[in-house]
């Protein structure tokens, strides 16, 4: 069984006032919609739940706006199809300027190169039109999290690589410094878990930083933004000529990470068939792309977070044990 690193007891009282001092701020989202009305509704709503609210007409004038620090922001919230810059080439844009800041892509098209579009171009996450409130606002609610969690690191001076980046000087704490340290020299597989917005993912880069693959890629792949039918051609790869837009084969994150780690968060979300792939993955260091019938060998450290009960979970049968 992978070693686990639980943070709500590890990181006790002291990660439980950081989170409470990230949640009790209020936080800036941009808005980025050529729509005037599109861009007013989506305004109102995150209003509505305490946001602070700017909106550009589009990714030219925001990624302006943005680079030149007019306006301290939180999320990003952009359509694809804009006039003179889309939402996709902004993605790319805010990654290379400010990678730290969460982009949360929209678009109108439901075919499944748009949503790796979207993850490739550096996406936290992505939502179809028409936008349900019921999948906007939690999306919009982990995207701030995260990022008011890396901008108090940032604040305090606490650089994003080694084992720093985890504060405080609790018993608790130094204990899971200590935990991460002990098993950041193994290659064992990790499972994070912990509450939503309490820096799972801060965790795993420690885990990376402090390996002996450190000098190697960290891939992060949020499974709950892919759709089911992407996971595997993402995760695996897929052959020319797989499915409809394979107009080239493509290796998949596990061979991506070849060298480096692999960081699978909210990894409950996956079907039990994609369960069933990925333990296979972890069992023979090889995968199967989809429309090969010759599997490809990796070297890669797999780390995976989830803020469910993985025990309750597989009680309900909803995740393999």
């Amino acid at each position: 069984m992978p070693r686990r690193v639980s943070q709500r007891s590890c990181f006790g009282l002291n990660a439980d006032a950081v989170v409470l001092k990230l949640i009790n701020m209020k936080a800036r989202i941009a808005v980025v919609e050529d729509d005037p009305a599109q861009a007013e509704l989506l305004a109102e709503v995150l209003k509505t739940e305490g946001y602070d609210v700017v909106t550009y007409p589009d990714g030219a004038v925001a990624l302006s706006a943005l680079e030149s620090d007019v306006a301290a922001i939180d999320v990003v919230l952009t359509d694809v199809s804009m006039p003179r810059m889309n939402g996709l080439d902004l993605c790319l844009a805010l990654k290379e300027s400010r990678p730290e800041m969460p982009v949360v892509v929209i678009t109108a098209e439901s075919r499944l190169e748009t949503a790796v579009s979207a993850l490739r171009a550096g996406a936290y996450d992505f939502l179809s039109k028409p936008v349900e409130l019921e999948l906007l606002l939690p999306c919009v609610r982990r995207a701030v999290e995260r990022r008011q969690l890396t901008r108090a690191l940032t604040h305090e001076g606490i650089g994003t690589g080694q084992q720093n980046q985890l504060l405080g000087e609790s018993v608790a704490m130094q204990n899971v410094r200590d935990l991460v340290t002990r098993v950041a020299a193994s290659g064992a597989s990790v499972l994070i878990q912990g509450e939503t917005g309490t820096g799972k993912e801060l965790v795993a880069r420690a885990l990376h930083d402090m390996s002996p693959r450190a000098k190697g890629p960290f891939v992060p792949i949020n499974c709950a933004a892919l759709p089911a039918a992407l996971v595997e051609s993402e995760l695996f790869g897929y052959a020319k000529g797989a499915f409809t837009d394979a107009r080239a084969a493509r290796a998949g994150l596990f061979v991506e990470s070849t060298g480096g780690t692999l960081f699978l968060d909210e990894i409950a979300e996956l079907s039990l068939d994609n369960q069933a792939k990925l333990l296979r993955a972890l069992q023979e260091h090889k995968v199967r792309p989809l429309g090969s019938s010759a599997e490809v060998s990796f070297d890669a450290r797999v780390l995976c977070a989830t803020h469910k009960d993985l025990e309750a979970e597989v009680e309900a049968g909803r995740f393999r044990e």
